[in-house]
């Protein structure tokens, strides 16, 4: 069963808040993976740097990071033309 297109609700929620909040938005084409995101995020200290708006762990368990790490450079790292 999948959420949205997506393995589950963690997955869809943390690539929706990414993909939809500019600030998130520009931080992730900085960085090169989902996991360099998610230390970026746990160094700005905030709520915001621990989860998403909705309650759900940039970190957690749940979230499918193969998937988001395989589809990370394609979406968000800029290639210099």
């Amino acid at each position: 069963m999948t959420y949205n297109g997506f393995k589950n609700y963690e997955t869809w929620n943390v690539v929706l808040w990414i993909n939809n909040d500019e600030g998130l938005y520009n931080l992730a084409r900085q960085c090169s993976s989902y996991d360099e995101f998610v230390d970026c995020m746990n160094d700005l200290g905030s709520s915001i740097g621990y989860q998403t708006p909705d309650g759900v762990a940039w970190n957690d368990s749940g979230i499918d990071r193969e998937s988001v790490n395989r589809d990370w450079v394609q979406d968000f790292v800029e290639v210099d033309a």
